[in-house]
């Protein structure tokens, strides 16, 4: 083995490691769905691959070396005891992946507080500081149904833009990033968002803040994502707490 090839597998096992603490985060918080949705990060190297969930294992069961790796077309390249994916999954993460260069992670959950606001008429709503904070890096894509049709990639990549957050309309919440430890954050804040958002309006009329101080806080949110250096650490310390055995 070459120096080169060790490095890229040195570096491969870091993002495997991190997405499934991620997975496991995610059913830490409650936001998991059995088996469904999915988190997907892409493998560091020449090759256009990436990692996602085994379908048939729940969140809390994922570690670095279940995580299946595929390329563009959706073809297993490596996989531990379970080679299944979720065909919607490979729909959603492949265009991210596909269309977005900078997008190192991916992670779509159908969270009900998230698929709550996403069907609601004004989606996310400057309710809160962390909504407030959401906003500038959020876009919106319209549903089609289950996500089996590649035709929609191109629709999808076109909705998300250069965005970081979108909300899939009567479907769920969508976040991307740089890596796993930023894309991760942009989705606790996202899912904070709509998790107040909801109770905030099962309390009767709202209040909103003015204009100005929306656009305060839309331009204090450019550096959300630099946020990770502080939280990816502490959550890594939570799940070491409460769940470990993921880095296997």
């Amino acid at each position: 083995m070459t120096t080169d090839t060790a490095d890229l597998k040195k570096a491969e096992w870091k993002v495997r490691t991190e997405l499934a603490a991620a997975y496991r985060l995610v059913a830490l918080f409650g936001w998991d769905d059995l088996v469904f949705t999915h988190l997907s990060a892409r493998v560091p190297g020449p090759d256009h691959h990436f990692l996602i969930n085994p379908y048939g294992l729940l969140f809390h069961e994922i570690t670095a070396s279940s995580l299946v790796k595929v390329d563009q077309n959706g073809e297993v390249v490596e996989s531990g005891s379970i080679s299944r994916i979720n065909p919607a999954g490979f729909t959603i993460h492949s265009a991210v992946h596909m269309g977005r260069e900078d997008a190192g992670a991916v992670m779509h959950l159908h969270a009900a507080d998230g698929v709550a606001v996403s069907a609601h008429r004004d989606g996310l709503l400057p309710l809160s500081q962390t909504a407030m904070l959401c906003l500038e890096h959020l876009s919106y894509h319209e549903y089609e149904g289950v996500a089996l049709n590649l035709d929609e990639r191109e629709r999808l990549i076109r909705d998300l833009g250069d965005k970081s957050m979108m909300l899939l309309r009567n479907h769920g919440v969508l976040t991307a990033g740089k890596d796993v430890p930023e894309t991760f954050t942009y989705l606790y804040f996202l899912m904070k968002a709509c998790e107040i958002q909801v109770k905030a309006q099962s309390c009767g009329p709202v209040h909103l803040p003015s204009d100005q101080a929306i656009r305060t806080t839309a331009d204090q949110s450019q550096s959300l994502g630099m946020a990770a250096r502080l939280t990816w650490p502490a959550l890594v310390r939570l799940l070491d707490s409460k769940n470990p055995g993921y880095g296997v």
